[in-house]
């Protein structure tokens, strides 16, 4: 049975207008329960215009450290030029009145979130539709990789409030099994974390720890690209784990020699010019041999923002399981949102989305950073 066209434009945007009133209720009632709902909610979560204007004047007032009940909202709003846009003090009123206590804000304002997100979900799916039906010339991949961040980027924003404080008795009962579990570990390695192959290195640091961001920051031409491969072949081949490379600066394919010279001791100049000598070509066969049987997946796409990054990234480790290792050559090389006042806060920005998705995974990830010659 086919869907009737008129129905659909129809359709009306999940809300709870119930949920929204005992909210706005509730605050009107206590002001102090504005603590338990002022992480999870947001002016924009709200479905009705008169509702985000309430919430906007409560957030203000209660901001000011100053009350926030039917009268002074009311007084607010009508000083503004609002108040009859709400429905004046009947309405503020009527919100009090109907709202029994604010005992039970917290799920209320889940309950408007979640709708908000409902909201936001039909949006992007609307867009990913239109954008569909007209690619405007681009590849499909690319529509599907934009719609995957667009969808991960509402999942984001739904995260807010999920977490908070915790109690810190489980906390310990975590630490002390973590403790216990190495200590009940076979060898005497210090590493606890992924290996990078460098003992100095590994001696210092035990690893790289899962869900750390590293950043490797030097001028150019200084070995940054060599040094984290280096890591990353270590951790593919000898470790066995997988090792996604966002490489934006060189190409997939070169990239690749430069690992089979690496791992075969070949020199890059005679590769590079075809010029290999007759003990070159055993060493060769077998860096190949090993580098085939490695779990090393290269992205040669450039310009990538944080949001394309955790996208494919994400795909990647449900194809292949845990992740070993993330690197990203590098950081100045990635787009930002364009929302930041200059390139410096783009760069930070890009920063904390890396870090957590190094969270999320659970794996080190390893960002590579040019410095400039003005830091000197």
């Amino acid at each position: 049975m086919q869907n009737d066209p008129q129905l659909d434009y129809l359709r009306i945007p999940p809300h709870s207008i119930e949920a929204e009133q005992s909210v706005l209720g509730g605050l009107l009632l206590d002001n102090a329960a504005f603590d338990r709902v002022s992480d999870v909610l947001a002016e924009d979560d709200f479905y009705r215009y008169d509702h985000r204007l309430i919430w906007q004047h409560i957030a203000r007032l209660i901001n000011l450290s100053r009350p926030a009940d039917v009268v002074t909202v009311h007084e607010s709003l009508a000083t503004s030029g609002k108040g009859e846009e709400v429905g004046g003090l009947a309405y503020l009123n009527a919100l009090a009145h109907n709202t029994p206590s604010a005992a039970n804000i917290r799920r209320y304002a889940e309950i408007v979130r979640e709708r908000s997100m409902l909201r936001k979900l039909v949006t992007i799916a609307d867009e990913i539709s239109a954008a569909a039906f007209n690619p405007q010339g681009k590849e499909a991949r690319q529509l599907l990789d934009e719609a995957e961040s667009k969808v991960f980027q509402i999942a984001q924003e739904g995260a807010k409030g999920s977490k908070g404080f915790q109690e810190i008795q489980p906390l310990l009962a975590q630490v002390v099994e973590r403790i216990d579990e190495l200590y009940h570990r076979e060898g005497d390695s210090d590493v606890t974390g992924v290996p990078t192959g460098f003992s100095d290195l590994d001696r210092m640091t035990s690893g790289l720890q899962p869900g750390d961001l590293v950043i490797v920051a030097g001028r150019p031409s200084m070995g940054k690209t060599s040094f984290s491969m280096n890591i990353g072949e270590y951790v593919a081949i000898e470790q066995g784990l997988p090792v996604a490379v966002f490489s934006m600066e060189m190409g997939a394919v070169q990239l690749a020699q430069r690992i089979i010279g690496s791992v075969g001791l070949l020199d890059q100049h005679r590769m590079r010019t075809g010029k290999l000598t007759a003990e070159d070509w055993p060493r060769l066969t077998h860096a190949v041999q090993r580098v085939q049987e490695a779990q090393l997946y290269i992205d040669e796409t450039p310009a990538l923002s944080p949001n394309e990054v955790r996208a494919r990234a994400r795909r990647l480790a449900r194809q292949c399981g845990q992740l070993g290792m993330i690197i990203i050559d590098y950081l100045q090389l990635m787009s930002g949102s364009g929302g930041g006042e200059n390139r410096a806060t783009e760069i930070s920005e890009i920063s904390r989305s890396l870090k957590a998705l190094a969270k999320e995974l659970n794996c080190p990830l390893v960002a590579l950073s040019q410095l400039n010659r003005s830091l000197e």
